[in-house]
């Protein structure tokens, strides 16, 4: 059972026999990890017993003074663990906590309240298939990429996989969709492969497009696909199994295979292989 500082240290005296049981600075690397409790605690409050002369799994009732000036009672343990987890990167004050479930939330005078964001509304042509599963949709893109056609069907040449596939079911939305448009699906190896160039602006697939490419991947590679993208244009790698190329070349497309077969094994892909 936890008790009063005073009597925890007397009672420490007499088991050790000596003075000071824990010299100061005895568990100062154990507090090291918690420096809101350190700014916490104050020697003065708790007999002027230091921090570090204190185990932090001590059943000890010690006093701490919160940022705002209140003082409360507290084990170490309890102060470790409150409220529900790391108390490296929070305080936690029993005052400070009623007084903010107490406070009411008022607008300030002359400004509206801002409305609340409808619900977003989720396409419902998307077909009820399992989530992961590639099939035809009719919300997708039409291609525009003459290069990207070109790499398509030189897989289908290369490759006995379903063709004509354009979409996989997401479980969680992408933008106003549960799926996903990659340029190129290989069904049966469940891999996407994109074809990502600047365009003609030097706009294409940079900045948020960018950060819409690796949300858009996450969330495909969440559902057991892995991404190729051929990176032109100078544009870095975003996966770790992109290409990045100059041209859609011979070695470019070599290289894809091999992609492949670092991400399924020769054995599987070799089985597609035509």
């Amino acid at each position: 059972m936890a008790e009063p500082v005073q009597q925890w240290w007397a009672r420490r005296q007499f088991t050790h026999g000596v003075d000071v049981p824990y010299p100061v600075g005895t568990y100062r690397d154990a507090w090291a990890a918690y420096p809101v409790l350190v700014r916490q605690y104050h020697p003065d409050l708790n007999a002027g017993i230091t921090l570090t002369q204190v185990p932090p799994a001590a059943e000890v009732l010690l006093q701490w003074q919160c940022d705002a000036g209140h003082i409360f009672v507290a084990t170490p343990a309890e102060q470790r663990n409150r409220p529900v987890g790391e108390r490296r990167r929070s305080s936690w004050c029993p005052e400070c906590h009623r007084l903010a479930v107490q406070r009411p939330v008022r607008p300030v005078a002359g400004r509206p309240s801002r409305p609340s964001r409808p619900p977003r509304r989720l396409c419902g042509k998307t077909p009820d298939v399992r989530a992961g599963a590639a099939f035809v949709s009719e919300c997708a893109p039409k291609p525009a990429s003459a290069v990207e056609a070109e790499l398509r069907a030189w897989l289908y040449e290369q490759l006995a996989v379903t063709q004509g596939m354009n979409a996989i079911r997401l479980k969680q939305p992408f933008f106003d969709h549960l799926e996903a448009w990659p340029d190129i699906l290989l069904p049966e190896l469940q891999v996407a492969i994109e074809y990502d160039s600047t365009g003609r602006h030097g706009l294409e697939h940079v900045g948020r497009r960018e950060a819409a490419d690796q949300r858009k991947d996450r969330l495909i590679r969440a559902r057991g696909w892995e991404v190729i993208r051929v990176r032109t244009g100078k544009l870095a790698p975003l996966g770790p199994y992109d290409v990045q190329a100059s041209t859609l070349s011979r070695g470019t497309r070599e290289r894809i295979l091999e992609r492949l077969r670092e991400i399924r094994g020769d054995l599987f892909v070799g089985a597609y292989l035509r």
